[in-house]
């Protein structure tokens, strides 16, 4: 066989394996984003936020939509739907490219922020107002999003799991209050064993 064939069979064996790694890594990336949403999975959005909590300027997000099964129940799936779509779309434009959005399932959204210019109270406060917005698609649903949030600098030693758990307690509080939005504690988690609330989802 010539050095020409060789030459040309090499390049083709090449492309071939550049287009498939291509292909592979598209697939990975639709794999790890909610279909509905556009956001992370829980799993993806588990890898990035651990390696942004290496930043003391993180801030740890959950938010849940309220009386989200009542929406449901009332105007339908499909406003539901466009609902969380919303939602998504608002909590990852507030998150802005530096942090990371996630949907960890239901109705309920993960974020990690970077707030390098400790405005992240101001900014949660005017999101939750964005969230309790109209949605374009279902003009008639109105709910509000319930927030609560967690400093990384205040509990440097604990895991994204745990910081979860602090956020879920203030967004249970912030549940009961007219703002809507909650910061954790700086005293111990008081939620049961696990960590969550009774009848919450398991953390990432």
């Amino acid at each position: 066989m010539s050095t020409l064939a060789l030459t040309l069979i090499a390049a083709l064996w090449a492309t071939g394996w550049a287009v498939h790694t291509v292909w592979m890594s598209r697939r990975l990336r639709t794999a790890r984003r909610d279909p509905l949403t556009g956001l992370w999975t829980r799993d993806a959005f588990t890898r990035q936020a651990r390696r942004l909590l290496r930043n003391r300027h993180a801030v740890v997000v959950l938010a849940d939509v309220d009386r989200f099964k009542q929406v449901n129940d009332t105007h339908g799936h499909a406003a539901g739907d466009a609902l969380l779509a919303a939602t998504a779309a608002r909590i990852a434009h507030a998150v802005g490219r530096s942090g990371v959005a996630g949907r960890l399932g239901g109705d309920e959204f993960a974020a990690v922020l970077i707030d390098r210019d400790g405005t992240a109270a101001d900014q949660l406060t005017v999101l939750g107002r964005i969230l309790a917005r109209p949605v374009e698609n279902a003009p008639d649903v109105h709910t509000s999003v319930s927030l609560g949030w967690v400093r990384r600098a205040d509990h440097p030693d604990e895991d994204l799991s745990a910081l979860l758990r602090r956020a879920d307690e203030a967004m249970y509080t912030a549940k009961r209050t007219p703002s809507n939005v909650r910061r954790a504690a700086l005293g111990r988690l008081l939620a049961s064993v696990t960590g969550r609330r009774p009848g919450r989802r398991n953390t990432v």
